[in-house]
């Protein structure tokens, strides 16, 4: 991990509740795979070109992936979050504890809005409509998430609900509004898809491909994107490293849709590892979580700018351009 997103975890840690921390820090099961998103990096490494006598000003291809409830870490939640960005894209959280149209008015970058597909298919419209209202620029269906993983954290904290004043505020005035463990999970097909692209003009992204023939089925259904993901290690337990699904499916998809890599990313040479395999850019979770609840607004935007500036650096050292035939396994 970069040393200062490790100076930042460690004074989250010890902000934050350990009730709260362990939510946010915490895996499925043995935890087995949340420790293989960032050991799969490791065994990673880059041989940089040469005499290439570029240089180059990248674009920084990450995007601030979907977390739940920022108020745990902060008072300002999401706002803070979303006040940092500049130019950043923000997959907001169904979960958020600020309403999406507040988290998109305080945005100085582009919001999305996760979406996990409700039961009652009037709750799913009624929340893409909040998300349409509020001008986000598109939609990110969470794809591994028939039910809730079993996080034995959350289970030997007794963490079932969100402390009083705090809720789920895209779920309020909605059918059954929920505290933590209300928002529902359902199990859904590809139709439900081709329902949901019909029910708005706005880019729909999935997020929680791992199978290549998933994202095979993914381009023909046309979807805007995909994210190779493992849910952060919160799902299920048997899954690969996200980075090691990622080849795989940036083969089957052969170009034809942007793939976004959700998990382990702690560093810029993690940013360009994924960036050379084949990804249009990374999601970064819990980094958010631990430099906002380590400095609030001006603690995530360090995170930005240090990964910036560790990215853009590695990508020099590589002579300004980043291929799969870069990437070695680590002896």
């Amino acid at each position: 991990m970069n040393p200062v997103l490790a100076e930042l975890h460690e004074k989250a840690r010890a902000a934050l509740d350990p009730v709260h921390y362990d939510f946010y820090a915490g895996g499925v099961g043995d935890e087995v795979v949340l420790a293989a998103n960032e050991a799969a990096f490791r065994r990673l490494a880059l041989l940089p070109r040469v005499l290439r006598g570029k240089q180059v000003r990248a674009d920084f291809p990450v995007l601030i992936s979907p977390t739940a409830f920022h108020k745990l870490a902060h008072p300002d939640g999401e706002l803070a979050t979303a006040r940092a960005l500049a130019g950043t894209v923000l997959v907001s959280s169904m979960a958020s504890t600020v309403p999406i149209a507040d988290i998109v008015e305080a945005a100085t970058g582009p919001v999305w809005f996760q979406l996990y597909m409700q039961p009652d298919f009037e709750v799913t419209e009624a929340l893409v409509r909040r998300a349409e209202q509020a001008g986000c620029a598109a939609l990110v269906i969470t794809v591994d998430s028939p039910v809730f993983g079993r996080h034995r954290r959350d289970v030997e904290h007794g963490f079932h609900d969100l402390p009083a004043g705090l809720a789920a505020e895209n779920m309020r005035n909605l059918p059954g509004f929920p505290g933590l463990r209300k928002i529902e999970m359902s199990a859904f097909t590809w139709e439900n898809i081709e329902h949901l692209r019909e029910l708005t003009s706005l880019p729909v992204w999935l997020k929680g491909i791992l199978h290549p023939a998933d994202a095979r089925l993914a381009v023909g259904h046309g979807v805007a994107g995909i994210f190779v993901s493992n849910h952060g290690g919160r799902q299920l337990d048997l899954v690969p490293a996200a980075v090691d699904a990622l080849p795989a499916v940036v083969d089957a998809v052969a170009g034809r849709l942007p793939v976004v890599l959700d998990g382990g990313v702690r560093s810029g040479g993690d940013i360009a590892l994924a960036v050379a395999q084949g990804a249009s850019a990374v999601g970064i979770g819990r980094p958010v979580l631990w430099g906002l609840a380590a400095d609030g607004e001006a603690g995530v935007r360090r995170v930005l700018d240090v990964l910036r500036d560790e990215f853009e650096h590695v990508l020099a050292m590589c002579g300004g351009e980043l291929s799969r035939d870069m990437v070695v396994a680590r002896c």
